[in-house]
């Protein structure tokens, strides 16, 4: 769509006049009322009870959006249910895009890798794009139970790779105790949050890595083989 001073829509956006794509979606809820909705976009506010969500969802849709300098649009009533509209910038490089031609294959490995990720989705396709290069995956789905595997796993793990913000413990403080199970283990940690604040919260620099989500399976491979024959000490990189 075309956005100029003329269309009526136009001043509650804040967008500069020019050509945008727009997506729109509508639930049938419960709907927010005025105070809730003037938090939903700020990062760990959620209405849900403790333990059961993160309130990072919105905010990382609200930094994707900002980091492409588009507008987020949300109307919600109480028991009429929410419509978002998000509006992206069409630039002239997006006619012209092209597939880019596949290079060398990312590295895999055989190493042990304990993957600890809230998000069943998530942790199950995860744990398939790491399998899929050869290596031994064991899962958990929050921070307690990567422990006791940690603990009654007899063999080596090489590496943790865990959410930064999740219920019950946070990524930080399973990796401190994981590396006194597992000293010689590498951590790498892993969120779909934009913000900085996030990466300090995940303590990645004492001794770990950070990814960011969403990533391809290229992408991981390459992270995961990078941080394994990292040198001892060097420091944290992020991706």
């Amino acid at each position: 769509i075309s956005l100029d001073a003329a269309d009526p829509f136009r001043p509650s956006l804040s967008l500069p006049d020019g050509d945008y794509i727009a997506l729109g979606f509508r639930d049938t809820g419960s709907g927010m009322d005025a105070a809730t909705l003037s938090h939903i976009f700020e990062p760990f506010f959620t209405t849900k009870q403790k333990g059961k969500g993160t309130g990072l969802g919105l905010a990382t849709v609200y930094g994707i959006v900002k980091q492409h300098e588009g507008f987020i649009w949300v109307y919600s009533e109480p028991g009429r249910g929410t419509s978002f509209k998000i509006y992206l910038p069409l630039t002239a490089d997006a006619a012209s895009a092209t597939i880019a031609p596949r290079g060398e294959a990312p590295p895999g490995g055989h190493e042990v890798v304990l993957l600890c990720e809230d998000s069943a989705a998530v942790r199950a396709t995860t744990q398939r794009m790491l399998e899929r290069y050869g290596y031994t995956v064991l899962e958990a789905p929050d921070g307690p139970t990567a422990l006791a595997i940690a603990t009654r796993y007899h063999d080596p793990i090489d590496l943790l790779i865990t959410d930064v913000i999740m219920p019950e413990m946070n990524g930080s403080d399973l990796a401190r105790r994981f590396r006194e199970l597992r000293p010689s283990a590498r951590v790498l940690f892993m969120s779909g949050y934009t913000d900085d604040t996030v990466v300090r919260h995940g303590d990645i620099t004492a001794g770990g890595h950070f990814l960011q989500k969403p990533f391809s399976h290229s992408t991981l491979a390459r992270k995961v083989r990078a941080v394994l024959d990292a040198p001892r000490g060097g420091p944290p990189r992020r991706a």
